[in-house]
Order: structure tokens, then C-alpha cells, then sequence
């Protein structure tokens, strides 16, 4: 018989209280949570909500036989990565789960998925607040709370003319990840390659960072569709008040994931400028806030590299511009599109 409902959310989903990490528990700001209609929140004064939400599908954003913890990391790490970019704290999160019938009986699947997600949750200090569990097409939708102090909040629309451009940690390894789960026969088997598909399979969220990054940073982005497709983003929600603005990128200077040095220099390029779900952080910051980046950085544990900066642009300008031996590049094909 498959699990009903509700026993699968008590058995799989529901646990005792959890307290945050940092000085404010998440016990008191999920005054209730899972087993009624909804789950009362109280925010922290002088904070201010950042909330996102993502859907993850099979066949779309992940493959179905991928592994059931894997599938809960990435799910809850996807979200995690889009508070990162605002600078906030993690504190709640919401799970809408669609389950085939078949699944949804086989608990040892249900559990490990809980595992992964929880795992991760419990290293940001978030909780599970409630959500939805239902019958159809294997799919799960989450949506993630976070807290940042008023005003604070890192923003697609801040930078400016002048500006460093930043990376976190390094690029393309997911895309390599993803070529080497559609075509195993095609790629051999090896410590890089399996350093892609975890790169694919489990991004980390670079939350720490983007909290401190909070007053230096001008704005702020994660790298999930691409890095050409996500800064043009920055580009144009940035040049608004004082005209188009576009990035320039030394190619040079980009980090690149160890995996790509099995690739030809065409396949690099594209899974450097184009790869997406690497869920690093790209963000702005002035010159002058050079070594307050850098600190930054190593307080949280996470490497960054300075690989371009910011121009006004002239009509018709695209709005990312990489650059190698003084020559811009063709621009990269691909980027992750939704529709």
C-alpha cells in the first residue's frame, strides 16, 4: 500500500525543534511550523524578510535516477545559493513535493531525501516550516526565507561604473558534470570527472560570503544560468539611472574548475561563459574596496578572483564583453533558458 499523507510527512519530514546557527534561534522565529494550516513566523526586529523560490524537475533540473540525498541537498542548496547573493541569513524554508505513487511508497527513498535536505539545512541554520506533499511527476519546489539587517540586502541593480567585477570559487565544473551524466560512454571515468558531477550534483552555497559581503559589495548575483546570461542581468537592471553600463571580462582571469583541463579549448570556453549551475557568486565592488573583498573572503572560508570591471557602454553594446589577448570573444551559445 502506498504511504499516505500525512505518514509520510511524520515519518520522513517532521522532527523536534532545530536551533539556528548564530545568536537567534529559529525556534523563535517559527512559532509554529509543520501540522497546521500555516506556519506562523515572527521576523526579527530591525530585519527584513529575503524570500525565493525554486522548482526542480525531473528530466528538467536533475535526472531521476539521481541519488535521493543528492536530490535533497541540491533542492534546498539552489535556494540557499539565491539568499546568498542578498547577503541573508538562512531561516526557514517551505517544500511543495510532487511524488509518482510508486515512489512515494518506497520510504527508504523518501528518507534519504529528507537526510540530504536536512543535512544541509541544519549547516545554514534553517528549519522546515511546512509544505505540501501530493501525488503526479516527480518535482520538488521550495521556498526559502532569509533575514538581513534594514537596507542591507545585496541587489542585482547596484552596480556601478568603475567597479571590480568578482567571482567566487571557479567555473564550469557543473557543465562537464552534466555532459558526463548524459554521455558516460563518451567521457572516461575518473577523480575529475566525478569532481564535476558532485560540482553538478551538489553545489555548496556560498552563504557565508555573501553576509560578509554586505557593505562592500555594490551588488550581487548567483550563477545559475550561465555567467554571461546571469551578469548581463546585473548589467541591465544596474544601467538604469545613469545610462547602459556593460561588463568587461578578461577571460584570462577566470577561474576555471580542474575538470575543464580535460576539455578542448572550444568546450572550455562554453563551460566557462555558459556552463551554469555552478551557484557561485558574482558581485561588484568599488576599487577601493579591493582588500575589504579579499577579507572578506577569507573570513568565510572562500576563494575569489577579480576578473574584470565595469564600463559605461556605447549604443548597441552587449552587455558582457570577454576579452582574451586584447580581443573579445564570440559571444558563448547557450545559457540556461527555462522556455
Amino acid at each position: 500500500m502506498p504511504t499516505a499523507e500525512f505518514d509520510l510527512i511524520r515519518r520522513c519530514f517532521t522532527r523536534p525543534p532545530v536551533h539556528g546557527a548564530g545568536e537567534v534561534s529559529v525556534v523563535s522565529l517559527v512559532s509554529l511550523g509543520i501540522g497546521d494550516d500555516c506556519a506562523v513566523l515572527q521576523p526579527t526586529p530591525g530585519q527584513q524578510w529575503c524570500v525565493s523560490t525554486d522548482t526542480l524537475v525531473a528530466g528538467v533540473h536533475f535526472f531521476e535516477d539521481v541519488d535521493a540525498a543528492r536530490l535533497g541537498h541540491k533542492a534546498l542548496a539552489v535556494n540557499l545559493s539565491d539568499l546568498a547573493a542578498c547577503g541573508a541569513t538562512p531561516r526557514a524554508f517551505f517544500l511543495a513535493l510532487s511524488l509518482p505513487r510508486a515512489m512515494a511508497a518506497k520510504e527508504a527513498w523518501c528518507q534519504s531525501l529528507a537526510h540530504g535536505l536536512f543535512a544541509l539545512a541544519d549547516a545554514h541554520g534553517a528549519v522546515l516550516a511546512g509544505g505540501d506533499t501530493t501525488r503526479g511527476p516527480l518535482s520538488l519546489t521550495l521556498t526559502v526565507m532569509g533575514e538581513v539587517p534594514q537596507g542591507q540586502a545585496l541587489l542585482r541593480s547596484g552596480a556601478r561604473v568603475g567597479d571590480e567585477v568578482w567571482i567566487s570559487g571557479d567555473l564550469g565544473g557543473a557543465y562537464l558534470g552534466l555532459q558526463s551524466r548524459r554521455e558516460p560512454g563518451r567521457f572516461a571515468l575518473g577523480p575529475l570527472f566525478q569532481a564535476a558531477i558532485d560540482r553538478l550534483e551538489c553545489p555548496q552555497p556560498r552563504v557565508a560570503l555573501g553576509q560578509a559581503l554586505r557593505g562592500i559589495a555594490h551588488s550581487a548575483i548567483d550563477l545559475s544560468d550561465g555567467l554571461v546570461a546571469d551578469l548581463g542581468h546585473v548589467a541591465r537592471a544596474s544601467g538604469q539611472a545613469d545610462g547602459p553600463l556593460h561588463f568587461e571580462l578578461d577571460f584570462d582571469r577566470l577561474p576555471a574548475h580542474p575538470a575543464l583541463a580535460l576539455l578542448d579549448d572550444v568546450q572550455r570556453q562554453q563551460a566557462i561563459l555558459a556552463g551554469g549551475d555552478d551557484y557561485e557568486l558574482a558581485f561588484t565592488a568599488p576599487v577601493g574596496a579591493h582588500a575589504a573583498v579579499l577579507a572578506a573572503a577569507q573570513a568565510s572560508g572562500t576563494p575569489v578572483h577579480c576578473v574584470g570591471r565595469v564600463r559605461p557602454a556605447q549604443p548597441a553594446e552587449a552587455a558582457v564583453i570577454v576579452v582574451a589577448d586584447g580581443q573579445a570573444l564570440a559571444p558563448p551559445t547557450g545559457g540556461f533558458v527555462h522556455f
